[in-house]
């Protein structure tokens, strides 16, 4: 009996050093190019969960008042930096007479096209939303537009929020009149319109419009970075192993995962490389900017951490809680956001709890000094 004792503490032992080392390496992955160390990647993606883990562990210790428990709380006091991204105690003021220029980002999932939520109403449901927010800049992703009486979109939102002024790019067009792509709307004049351009063809995009505001001209990056592309294969699987499905053999599991792992990849290094493009893209602008989209990637990533370093994160200035952008089952992270420059400030961030998409919109009231409404 005391020798399975000791093997099953010394076991503990290892799966606990491995789960720290973990945890420790997580902490490099948002300084990490992937497409230098893709690896350490996974371990950003997984910080939540090591933390928990290694939490976890630190009670256990120090329940058995061993001491390992003072191993785990300096480990976990080093990260402390990455977890103020994970839950944020900031002050939630939620002031709505707040003057200012509200920027909204939302990520429609083609308003439902495909009627995703089974809900024939979700279309509609979405452009009343937009038209009770009426925000003064509203960046859209996985846009969707109709023509010829077909799904449009873009005549009544205008109608509907007023913001007149529109830039759309597409993607995709299918049969000369359906079209994919990204639209930023305002109620200030469009002086300008334009595209980063990114080294392959795809459905993922990045483009910029240059707003007037009496005398001052700011831009406004609306984006939407590479996604993990799962098919429905993948979220089956997913779907399995949560409910721990006996069906699933062996050889079922070793392939799946390693699609998975493939598509996680090839998404953390070419998002690695569109941040980089847009980043240089923006270092050569002249104005103020704000920078909206949906990044497919956590707080504790590399393509965050580069617009961090640079730009505020409007969360991080008002926001409070976890913040979580994502209702799909993942990454159910914080993967939707609004950065700007230091000219500006930002108050009363919100994610609205509205689920008629596959993300929940965010919005905040951005000011600078010399910009009035």
């Amino acid at each position: 009996m005391g020798k399975l004792k000791s093997i099953a503490s010394f076991c503990l032992r290892i799966v606990y050093f491995i789960f720290l080392a973990a945890l420790f390496f997580s902490y490099f992955s948002p300084y990490a190019n992937p497409k230098h160390f893709w690896l350490l990647a996974f371990f950003g993606l997984a910080f939540p969960w090591l933390l928990i883990v290694n939490f976890l562990f630190l009670i256990y210790w120090l329940i058995r008042w061993k001491k390992l428990y003072w191993v785990s709380l300096i480990i976990i006091l080093i990260g402390w930096n990455n977890m103020k991204h994970l839950f944020h105690f900031g002050i939630f003021n939620k002031n709505t007479n707040e003057k200012g220029i509200q920027v909204l980002s939302y990520n429609v999932r083609d308003f439902d096209l495909y009627n995703w939520t089974h809900h024939k109403q979700t279309k509609s449901k979405i452009f009343s939303f937009l038209k009770e927010e009426s925000a003064d800049i509203l960046c859209l992703q996985e846009f969707f537009q109709g023509d010829s009486g077909f799904y449009e979109t873009i005549n009544p939102l205008v109608d509907l929020t007023q913001a007149t002024n529109h830039h759309i790019e597409y993607t995709l067009t299918r049969r000369k009149k359906e079209h994919w792509g990204i639209a930023t709307f305002s109620k200030f004049p469009i002086i300008k319109k334009g595209k980063v351009p990114f080294k392959y063809r795809s459905n993922n995009i990045c483009i910029f419009s240059d707003l007037k505001i009496n005398n001052d001209t700011i831009r406004v990056y609306n984006m939407h970075l590479q996604s993990i592309s799962f098919n429905n294969s993948d979220y089956k699987f997913i779907e399995a192993l949560n409910e721990n499905n006996d069906t699933l053999d062996v050889e079922d599991i070793e392939i799946e995962s390693k699609n998975i792992l493939r598509r996680v990849k090839r998404a953390f290094v070419k998002r690695a490389s569109q941040t980089e493009k847009i980043i240089a893209h923006i270092n050569s602008c002249k104005y103020p900017v704000i920078i909206c989209g949906d990044f497919n990637d956590t707080p504790f990533s590399y393509s965050y951490h580069t617009f961090s370093e640079k730009y505020k994160d409007a969360f991080m200035e008002s926001g409070s809680g976890i913040g979580n952008t994502y209702i799909g089952d993942f990454p159910s992270y914080r993967i939707d956001y609004i950065f700007h420059s230091d000219e500006f400030t930002s108050s009363d961030f919100q994610v609205h709890p509205e689920e008629l998409s596959d993300h929940y919109a965010i919005s905040t009231i951005i000011k600078k000094n010399e910009i009035e409404k």
